[in-house]
């Protein structure tokens, strides 16, 4: 697994879209530029969706990873 240092992490495991986005934008608005969240989800679709929401929205995709149908993410903070 290719683990990034992070400051914070949310679980939005179980959850579908669009619930771990909108968990997301609400962490990251508590957090400081530069600042690393880790994302631990179970929806298959998260890795399109968190890589089409780093486009949009300017934060930085660090990197994700999968292992036994978890998926990791980790977004950097513009």
């Amino acid at each position: 697994m290719n683990e990034h240092p992070h400051d914070r992490e949310i679980d939005v495991r179980g959850f579908n879209c669009p619930m771990p986005i909108l968990k997301t934008k609400k962490a990251l608005a508590d957090m400081q530029s530069g600042q690393v969240l880790r994302i631990l989800a179970t929806d298959p679709g998260s890795t399109r969706d968190f890589q089409a929401f780093a486009k949009q929205t300017g934060h930085r995709l660090l990197g994700q990873s999968e292992s036994g149908g978890e998926f990791t993410h980790w977004l950097q903070v513009k």
